[in-house]
């Protein structure tokens, strides 16, 4: 599930001059036998952007914030399956933000830390009601104000974790929804990153490679909210004398997105370098990842993932300095269509 004048990129890096990278359709390296279809969804009613949050309740999604090609954003918008339309609600409570956090816990969404329209880091968090359409304040994230963190939902708390202040970060705080309170947990294994991402399978919370010093980090861990303990699994390239990998040459990357289907999940867009569009699924049965069909829009860096009733959706990013506002649903078993491509 991620993202410039000059930008400080994100959902999930340090501050670094835009690189202008021209844009692209699906992958030159894509093969026609890879599986999997993208369907062109429409377009998303705001502006277009880079850099958002977004979170989900039920069968409901909500979207705001980012980057537009000038100026950051603080407006939300709603979208369910259901009524197949956006909906603009109250602007975000904190003003205007990008290379913010979100998440969900007990039908109320929640969204922090980033950069305001000083392009200051932050460490505010803000509790959105959607019965009420009403942002409250809530008690202050307790590690150091960043950006570019990753958050995620374990056992009904939630939790902030890595990120940029500066330095790049490793750290790992809980959020109790119920006592608005935060306390400090164990740190991620391996190196400190920023926009990194993360996917949930089966209660199990996965952090998926990220961005250090400019390169991407070739490691998977997942989290057991149970013992509070973090596992290095496979890496991300081939460097095993096992078959297995033996194709693992474009996972690795930052600022990308995931999103779940099926017990599976699927990382896509993103940037190394170059901008990335090749797909993956990630089967956490065997702990193996599989290449799909390549992204079939423009390639990007700085989008959202997300789920919505077992069904996976990638928006908005950006290109260069050029912003998207269109949205894409995968098809993680139909054979490419181009005619869905749009």
């Amino acid at each position: 599930m991620k993202n410039v004048l000059v930008y400080s990129l994100a959902l999930v890096i340090a501050t670094a001059p835009l690189l202008i990278i021209p844009a692209c359709s699906k992958s030159s390296d894509s093969s026609s036998d890879l599986v999997g279809n993208w369907v062109y969804f429409g377009d998303f009613d705001g502006n277009a952007r880079s850099e958002a949050v977004a979170f989900t309740i039920k069968d409901t999604v909500f979207v705001g914030t980012g980057l537009t090609s000038s100026k950051r954003l603080a407006d939300f918008w709603k979208y369910s399956n259901s009524d197949k339309f956006w909906t603009q609600i109250a602007d975000f409570g904190g003003g205007v933000r990008s290379q913010a956090v979100a998440f969900s816990v007990n039908n109320k969404g929640y969204v922090g830390t980033g950069l305001d329209v000083s392009q200051n880091y932050t460490n505010d968090i803000w509790e959105f009601d959607p019965a009420a359409n009403k942002w409250t304040q809530k008690d202050d994230f307790d590690g150091t104000p960043r950006r570019d963190a990753v958050a995620f939902v374990a056992n009904g708390n939630a939790y902030i974790a890595t990120g940029y202040d500066d330095n790049y970060l490793k750290d790992v705080w809980q959020y109790n929804a119920g006592t608005d309170s935060w306390s400090q947990k164990p740190a991620i294994a391996g190196s400190k990153r920023a926009e990194a991402t993360v996917f949930t399978i089966n209660d199990k919370v996965y952090l998926f490679s990220g961005n250090n010093n400019g390169s991407a980090i070739n490691d998977l861990q997942v989290f057991d909210a149970g013992s509070q303990t973090w596992t290095s699994l496979r890496k991300l390239t081939n460097i095993s004398d096992e078959s297995y990998d033996d194709k693992y040459t474009s996972i690795i990357r930052y600022n990308a997105v995931a999103f779940t289907i099926d017990g599976k999940a699927y990382v896509t867009s993103g940037e190394n370098g170059s901008m990335n569009s090749r797909t993956w699924e990630y089967n956490p049965g065997d702990d193996t990842w599989v290449e799909k069909t390549a992204f079939s829009g423009t390639a990007r860096t700085g989008a959202i993932g997300f789920t919505l009733q077992n069904r996976g959706f990638i928006m908005s990013g950006r290109s260069g300095t050029n912003p998207f506002d269109n949205m894409y649903e995968f098809q993680p078993n139909a054979e490419d269509n181009t005619d869905d491509n749009q």
